[in-house]
C-alpha cells in the first residue's frame, strides 16, 4: 500500500490511519484482535490510540485501548508491523493531567507498559496546555526521544498561533519539534484550511485529521433524530451535524458515491486524503464489513468535478 511521510519524521504512514479508540468500547477485546489482524493483512499499518481512551465510558478509567492493542501485541507479536501513535495530556482521572514535564514522563511509562512495548513510534500533545511553558513540555518529550521510548512527536488541538509558537521554540532552543498535527476536520468541520493546514504545509508538518467521518455522520447511517441511537457514537458526537447543511453535504455524498460505485464512507475520505496539506485521515472500524471499506477508501480517487462538488456542498 502507498504510504506517506509524517513530516520530517522519516516514518511513513498508509493514506488511511485506523482509530483505535473503539478498542475496549465499542469493539470487545476479541472482535478488536480480528479487526487488527485484518488492518495489519490490508496494509493498513498504522495505530492511533490515547491513553485517556476510553475514560468517559461509566466503569472506564482510560488506557483500555492501550490494553487491548498491547494484548494483541503479545500474543501475535507483530510490533515490526505496525506503527503505534498514542497522545498524552487530557486529564487521566486521578492521576494526571497537562503537558508539564513530570507528567509526560509518567504519562509515558503508563503508556509504554500498557502497550508492551519499548518505543512509542509516535507521540502526540493531545491538547495544548498554555499554563505549561512550551519549552518545558518540548524538552520533556526531546528527553523520551533520547531515552529511545519515543521516536517522534506530533500536536493535537493546538491553534495556528500556539503551533507556530510550538515550532519556533523548537528551533530556538534546538529542541524536538512537532512533526504532525491532528486536527478535528471533515467534510463539515473545515475550519482548518483557513490558518492550521497553510501554516503545516509551510512547515513540512503531516495532517492526519481525527473525525474523518464525523463519527459516522458522512457514512449516512444518520439521517434523523431516531437514527443517532443506532451507537454509542451516534449518540454521543452526531446530532450537532443534524442540520439543513449537514443534509446538503449528506446529499452531495450520496450523488458523488452512486457516481463513482462507491460508498458515502469511502467518497468522504477519498475527498478527505485528496485535499493539499492533508496526509491521511483517521478513521474507525467496529466490524470487518467496515474495515473493507477503509481499506477501498485507501487507493479512490475521486474526479475533479467530484471534489468540486463536496467542496461546494461543504464550502
Amino acid at each position: 500500500m502507498e504510504t506517506r511521510p509524517l513530516g520530517r519524521s522519516g516514518l511513513g504512514i498508509p493514506p488511511i490511519v485506523f482509530g483505535g479508540n473503539v478498542f475496549g468500547w465499542t469493539v470487545d477485546p476479541q472482535s478488536s484482535f480480528r479487526l487488527l489482524d485484518d488492518m495489519v493483512g490490508a496494509g493498513l499499518t498504522t495505530i492511533d490510540s490515547a491513553d485517556v481512551y476510553s475514560a468517559w465510558v461509566p466503569g472506564h478509567t482510560g488506557g483500555e485501548s492501550e490494553t487491548v492493542i498491547g494484548a494483541w501485541l503479545k500474543k501475535r507479536g507483530h510490533r515490526d508491523d505496525v506503527l503505534i501513535m498514542t497522545k498524552c495530556g487530557i486529564e487521566m482521572p486521578g492521576r494526571g493531567k497537562g503537558l508539564g514535564h513530570k507528567w509526560i514522563a509518567q504519562a509515558c511509562e503508563d503508556s509504554l507498559r500498557r502497550l508492551g512495548i519499548d518505543t512509542i513510534d509516535f507521540y502526540w500533545a493531545h491538547r495544548d496546555d498554555e499554563t505549561t511553558p512550551l519549552e518545558e513540555t518540548l524538552e520533556a518529550f526531546g528527553r523520551l526521544i533520547k531515552a529511545g521510548k519515543v521516536r517522534a512527536i506530533g500536536a493535537s488541538n493546538y491553534s495556528a498561533a500556539r503551533l507556530r509558537m510550538a515550532l519556533n521554540t523548537s528551533a530556538r532552543h534546538g529542541l524536538p519539534r512537532y512533526e504532525a498535527l491532528q486536527p478535528h476536520y471533515n467534510l463539515v468541520e473545515r475550519g482548518i484550511e483557513a490558518d492550521l493546514i497553510p501554516l503545516c504545509r509551510e512547515e513540512g508538518l503531516a495532517v492526519t485529521p481525527y473525525f474523518s467521518l464525523a463519527a459516522g455522520f458522512l457514512t449516512g447511517k444518520y439521517r434523523t433524530e431516531a437514527d443517532l441511537a443506532k451507537s454509542p457514537r451516534g449518540a454521543r458526537n452526531v446530532g450537532k451535524y443534524m442540520t439543513p447543511k449537514g443534509m446538503e453535504i449528506l446529499d452531495a455524498l450520496a450523488k458523488v458515491a452512486d457516481g463513482a460505485g462507491i460508498t458515502m464512507g469511502q467518497a468522504a475520505l477519498a475527498w478527505m486524503k485528496a485535499k493539499p496539506g492533508i496526509t491521511a485521515p483517521i478513521a474507525s472500524a467496529t466490524s470487518a464489513t467496515q474495515l473493507a471499506e477503509l481499506v477501498k477508501a485507501a487507493s479512490v480517487t475521486l474526479d475533479a468535478a467530484s471534489m468540486a462538488a463536496l467542496d461546494a456542498a461543504s464550502a
